[in-house]
């Protein structure tokens, strides 16, 4: 029985950052994976969606070329397969850039499906018959997870994000189950290739958890784009209807459409571990319970990603796999989440970090705002991208930014300079006082930082 310092079930972002992290530390590394290392986000969420909201953003840039003095002969519009053929490659190129980097670094790659045996033992089933057991004296489990079933679309044929890539044609119409990240995602793609889409929310607005001012801004650009929104909304069930899908509201409504996509909720990975048989503690959820060094209720067994049910982020699960790893191999880590940014991919973006102000405010901070819309910006004019703003949460007295919230163009990357300014305490004066390039996108950050220690130059308030 081959015998390993740590081995890692799950090759997504987790796992085999964890993996090549671990041997750069001199460990002896097995990695188990079930199906194509890379995992979800590689496959069926992070890579592909973004491949197709690209996609999307050239149609809409050749459609618009008009307005920047460029004439375009014939109609442009979009080609499913080809964009599949795309969307392929690039997720071909990054899948043989891991298994290059797993390689390089001496990691034993074992495709099976894994469960634990003990806390040492992992038993491995390759299929038809074959079995693998390997040792080891730590275990991280990075097991993802898997879009959440709905009783009302038993028996129905619907989409879901593990689905979505394989549809051949762009549906004429698209409705939307769950107003969440993923569901504004895939709006703005499918609106953007032509589809009549319509997102069904279960709460009050789009993105529960997210600023409200932020999701104003959202909601009022989607409605432009002709996406409907019925927010408030239950559906009680789906049915088949001459080749249609109908949706039964709470209430007596009914939405029809050609494909229903569901995007609401994942659950844990965590049935058929073995986990229960060796004492993991699990939550109500079936997520595994972990501590701020990813350990497990099982001494040497660590859990990281979504299967822990805390940040169900890409680069989150990879930060949690390197902290795990420095704590198996004798190192003293801890996961902060404090300045961990996420970002809604959709058009316009979002980008966010820390605390949010009312999420400040039900903490007990005294705070302040610091706000600024990107339309006054020269580079916004200039791209013809005229919808956002920012907004900081600052601490009254210290200055300190607790959070920010940016919706606009390349909010996804700008959050990044707020992120570093939460994670190392720096305040708006430090941000404001940092001069910025013109003209830039990122001089929004500046001018909200400066509105929030003393008068923005362009109009923040």
């Amino acid at each position: 029985m081959k015998k390993y310092t740590i081995a890692i079930i799950g090759a997504g972002p987790g796992g085999y950052v964890a993996a090549v992290r671990a041997a750069q530390l001199g460990a002896k590394v097995c990695l188990v994976e079930k199906e194509r290392v890379g995992g979800t986000c590689l496959h069926r969420g992070c890579i592909p969606s973004k491949s197709y909201i690209c996609s999307a953003k050239a149609l809409k840039n050749v459609r618009e070329a008009g307005l920047f003095g460029v004439e375009v002969g014939g109609e442009a519009k979009p080609d499913l397969g080809k964009i599949r053929e795309r969307t392929q490659r690039i997720i071909s190129n990054l899948e043989n850039g891991i298994q290059h980097l797993l390689k390089s670094n001496g990691i034993e790659v074992i495709n099976g499906e894994a469960s634990l045996a003990s806390t040492q033992k992992i038993r491995i089933d390759g299929g038809e018959g074959s079995r693998t057991d390997i040792e080891s004296e730590k275990i991280i489990i990075a097991a993802g997870s898997s879009p959440a079933p709905l009783p009302a679309f038993q028996g129905i044929d619907v989409l879901t994000t593990d689905t979505v890539f394989n549809m051949e044609g762009i549906p004429s119409s698209l409705a939307i189950i769950g107003g969440g990240v993923v569901g504004c995602e895939f709006a703005s793609i499918f609106s953007g290739f032509g589809s009549e889409v319509t997102i069904l929310e279960l709460e009050s607005r789009l993105l529960p958890g997210e600023d409200p001012e932020i999701v104003k801004i959202l909601e009022r650009e989607f409605k432009k784009k002709k996406i409907k929104l019925l927010c408030g909304v239950k559906v009680v069930k789906a049915e088949e209807r001459d080749g249609r899908k109908a949706l039964c509201l709470e209430g007596g409504k009914e939405i029809e459409a050609e494909k229903i996509l569901v995007s609401v909720g994942r659950r844990p990975n965590s049935s058929g571990l073995g986990l229960e048989g060796i004492g993991i503690a699990l939550d109500p959820k079936g997520n595994i319970i972990v501590n701020e060094r990813m350990e497990t209720s099982v001494a040497g067994v660590y859990a990281i990603g979504d299967i822990t049910g805390k940040w169900l982020l890409a680069h989150a699960a990879s930060k949690e796999g390197i902290v795990a790893v420095e704590n198996a191999m004798g190192f003293q880590s801890v996961m902060d989440y404090s300045a961990v940014p996420s970002a809604v991919f959709c058009d316009p973006e979002i980008g966010s970090v820390g605390l949010s102000i009312q999420d400040a405010e039900k903490k007990g901070f005294r705070v302040k705002t610091g706000t600024f819309s990107t339309r006054m910006l020269g580079k916004a004019q200039v791209t013809n991208e005229l919808a956002g703003e920012v907004r900081l949460t600052i601490e009254e007295g210290s200055e300190r930014l607790l959070g920010a919230r940016i919706i606009g163009p390349y909010a996804s990357e700008l959050i990044h300079e707020a992120a570093l300014a939460v994670s190392k305490g720096l305040t708006v004066r430090d941000m404001g006082e940092t001069v910025h390039s013109h003209p830039t996108f990122s001089e929004a950050i500046m001018e909200a930082a400066w509105a929030g220690y003393k008068t923005s130059i362009h109009g923040g308030k």
